[in-house]
């Protein structure tokens, strides 16, 4: 990526509102509250492309057993239409009207079958999926627990659930996970006796810091708790489909779990390099979905292509063919982690603050690796490392608030099985020579010199923002080319969320040991 198209995103961060007074008010209330974004430098745009235009190395796309970029999905998907080419592109309705067909219904058996459940129904979306579960399958009456880090899908199925409590849980903390639930059953007395459940909302894979539910422990511990069996499991597999277990089955299939999760939820969008998500469950679970779930009831039916592509997926990983993907990301992921462990300018840059990999900490201890590999760094050089990157053609994520917790920003690495051992050392090379050139500038600032890094000033170069000294980019972006804009932003963060809502003037309830949604 060049430093011009760098510039033009550090340009889309100005801010607009106070140059709307003559507009009509619609826009300018959107305005003030994408400029919320725009001073935390967080807002997003769509932005071209370039891991696919360009010869940069993909850590970025979800792509990870690279079916999409090597090609070998795309000619199977074909196959998979010829075989079928009486088949109409369109459904024509809802499911539950005439867009039935018995193609998609024939695609969920076989890839229930594949995971080991009983029945599926193919969706959209994850997202998709997680809201139809969470708005249809709770009943007044029932609680949720969930980790602290569940998708935003999650969220937003719980805000459409009738369940009458809604609680977090710290991330994969299994004493937090206990507390929870005994607080829950102390006080819901329905829940208590037996009649009504606690769903438990978890992920195989978290996206953002890609760790492991410790899934077994959990199922343990709501068996000891709950021994009436009311406690039941909602298992998201996105980041796993494809990647853990024997063919990809994921982690519930891994750890033989199959009959003691009610819901698992398998997206296509990303190791499997299609579309749609397909949620798994028995029969009952299938027609509560279809009676209660809005997102199912009201909206069109999966198209064949959708369909053709996921089966075209599933296709490969049945016979095999994603085996030797599969196993490339755990070698490649290890080999990333024994030669940053042995890169004397990582270890010092790890003692100094500057890199983080907490990922790296006893990973020889996991049976399995995943590659998701978030990089933590200062919060305010998170920025200089993406520019870093992408200068030397390298493609990586930063990752803010609100898709992390406010202060925990990083760089998502994702490995991919066509990367290579010469690809990941030089990443591991590039990295290094940014947090080298970190730390000389940090003995620099102690000695009373201020500068920014040599990317950082090639991108504000282009973008004609000037800098002074270490003013980072969202400070010096607002401070000098909006003037005073800096304060108004601060008067309106007091009313305007990140997500541009005016917040509510009231305090939250709380219920046990943690907040109530």
């Amino acid at each position: 990526m060049s430093a011009a198209m760098l510039a033009d995103w550090i340009k889309g961060q100005r801010l607009v509102a106070q140059s709307m007074k003559d507009s009509p008010i619609l826009y300018r209330n959107l305005e003030e509250a994408l400029d919320v974004r725009r001073h935390s430098q967080s807002l997003f745009v769509l932005r071209r492309n370039v891991r696919q235009d360009s010869d940069v190395v993909d850590f970025s796309s979800n792509d990870t057993l690279s079916l999409g970029a090597s090609g070998s999905l795309r000619k199977e998907f074909i196959q998979e239409l010829e075989r079928h080419p009486n088949i109409p592109l369109g459904p024509g309705g809802s499911r539950l009207m005439d867009g039935n067909y018995t193609y998609a219904e024939m695609v969920e058996n076989e890839i229930a079958a594949f995971h080991g459940a009983e029945t599926g129904l193919i969706v959209g979306s994850g997202f998709e999926a997680n809201v139809a579960i969470l708005s249809a399958i709770p009943r007044a009456g029932d609680a949720i627990v969930y980790d602290e880090l569940v998708h935003a899908s999650t969220h937003d199925g719980m805000k459409n659930s009738q369940a009458n409590c809604r609680i977090s849980f710290r991330h994969n903390d299994l004493g937090s996970f206990r507390d929870t639930l005994i607080s829950i059953r102390d006080s819901q007395t329905p829940i208590q006796q037996g009649k009504r459940s606690v769903i438990v909302a978890v992920e195989s894979i978290y996206s953002m810091d890609g760790d492991v539910c410790p899934l077994g422990e959990m199922v343990k511990i709501a068996k000891e708790i709950f021994s009436d069996g009311n406690a039941q499991f909602l298992v998201d597999e996105a980041h796993s489909t494809g990647i853990v277990g024997p063919r990809g089955v994921g982690l519930v299939c891994e750890l033989g779990l199959e009959q003691e999760i009610a819901i698992r939820l398998h997206t296509f969008g990303k190791a499997l390099a299609s579309a749609g998500a397909i949620i798994l469950g028995n029969k009952t679970i299938k027609s509560a979905l279809m009676n209660f779930a809005r997102s199912v009831i009201y909206t069109t039916a999966p198209t064949l292509p959708m369909v053709a592509g996921i089966r075209s997926a599933y296709n490969l990983m049945t016979g095999g063919q994603t085996q030797a993907a599969q196993a490339n990301i755990q070698h490649l992921v290890k080999h990333f982690f024994r030669a940053t462990a042995a890169d004397p300018v990582w270890q010092q840059a790890t003692k100094r603050g500057i890199l983080s990999i907490p990922l790296s900490t006893n990973w020889e201890d996991r049976s399995f690796q995943t590659p998701i590999v978030p990089i933590q760094t200062r919060r305010q050089y998170s920025y200089w490392l993406v520019f870093h990157l992408y200068l030397h053609k390298f493609s990586a994520i930063p990752v803010e608030y609100p898709v992390v917790p406010k202060g925990q920003n990083r760089i998502r690495l994702v490995f991919h099985a066509s990367n290579t051992n010469v690809q990941i050392e030089n990443l591991i090379s590039t990295i290094g020579d940014w947090a080298q050139e970190m730390m000389d500038i940090e003995k620099d600032q102690g000695a009373g010199q201020a500068r920014i890094p040599t990317a950082a000033r090639q991108v504000y170069a282009s973008s004609g923002t000037k800098h002074e000294g270490e003013d980072t980019c969202s400070k010096a972006l607002v401070s000098r080319t909006n003037g005073d804009l800096a304060s108004w932003v601060d008067r309106k963060r007091k009313h305007v969320d990140e997500d541009g809502n005016f917040k509510p003037d009231k305090t939250p309830r709380r219920f046990g040991i943690t907040e109530v949604a």
